[in-house]
């Protein structure tokens, strides 16, 4: 991930790394945490350690396992991440089929919360999708349930509310701070969902396409006509790459490419020559290397904001 800049028509922001294979081998964790006495949350995805820290401060100890170079989705935990998340006090997960290592193993039910649950007759099914690889770890394809849920903001505001309930239960003597930081979080999620509902307004004229298809639910919320291809930021566009974009292109006039991180400044100018411009909305599913989830998802904003004004 590499510093927000602002390339000529490329708005960007920070984005977390991108994903491999579920089929990859198992990553190794991070050691396990010392004793602090305080209850154990453990987290499937870095946007809910940035809830649970964000509405229970120091009354729990939140841990997020995965490594920081790898998409939390594809991540196969090993032995001794398995057994934190088998030993935890309280396990938050994303739903949506976010965690494909989760059903290969046993957790404790009574102690999972899917913070999803709340919206799970409303999951976006995605079929037919491409086999595709990037990275040493293998080839993958996004068929299934799309899982990137917190960037429709408002499904984003109800997972925050079901973290807040689920650490309400855990720490009962901190539930007045953990509730009243549970409800500051939500008018900031919903703040932003009327920011983008602003924008998708005027989007209405735009098609879009998109450098990987994890933009389901921004798509659907905020009425964006959109269609992907399978590019990371680092993809070097040549003849073959850019004949499928114009494939697209022939029957899907857009005019903007949505980037999950910073393109090369090479992509940006091969883009520009055939008419598309480029602004990024980062997913923020791992841990940015500046800045925290609101600060990523406020910067992806202003950067739709900016682009369509």
């Amino acid at each position: 991930m590499k510093k927000r800049t602002l390339l000529l028509t490329c708005i960007t922001i920070v984005l977390a790394g991108c994903k491999p294979s579920a089929e990859a081998p198992a990553a190794k964790s991070a050691e396990p945490a010392a004793k602090t006495g305080k209850p154990q949350v453990l987290v499937a995805n870095y946007p809910l350690q940035y809830f649970a820290q964000r509405i229970a401060g120091d009354a729990v100890e939140v841990r997020f396992l995965a490594p920081k170079d790898e998409d939390p989705a594809f991540w196969q935990p090993d032995e001794v991440a398995i057994a934190a998340f088998q030993k935890a006090d309280l396990i938050l997960m994303n739903g949506a089929g976010y965690s494909k290592w989760a059903d290969k193993v046993t957790l404790p039910e009574s102690k999972v919360v899917d913070t999803s649950a709340a919206f799970a007759s409303s999951f976006i099914e995605v079929r037919d999708a491409t086999m595709h690889s990037h990275g040493p770890a293998g080839a993958h394809s996004h068929s299934g349930t799309a899982f990137t849920t917190w960037i429709d903001f408002k499904q984003a505001a109800m997972q925050a509310q079901a973290v807040g309930d689920a650490l309400s239960a855990l720490v009962p003597a901190a539930k007045e701070a953990i509730s009243k930081n549970t409800e500051a979080l939500k008018e900031e999620l919903e703040a932003l969902d009327g920011r983008m509902s602003a924008i998708s307004r005027r989007l209405v004229q735009y098609p879009l396409v998109a450098s990987h298809p994890v933009y389901h639910y921004l798509a659907r919320r905020y009425g964006l006509d959109l269609k992907s291809v399978l590019w990371e930021p680092d993809t070097k566009l040549d003849d073959a790459a850019l004949n499928d974009l114009k494939a697209i292109l022939a029957g899907h006039r857009a005019r903007w490419m949505i980037w999950e991180g910073e393109p090369s400044k090479d992509s940006v100018e091969k883009l520009a020559a055939i008419g598309l411009q480029s602004v990024v909305f980062a997913p923020c599913a791992n841990v940015p290397e500046s800045g925290d989830f609101m600060t990523v998802m406020k910067a992806n904003v202003e950067a739709m904001e900016k682009a369509f004004q």
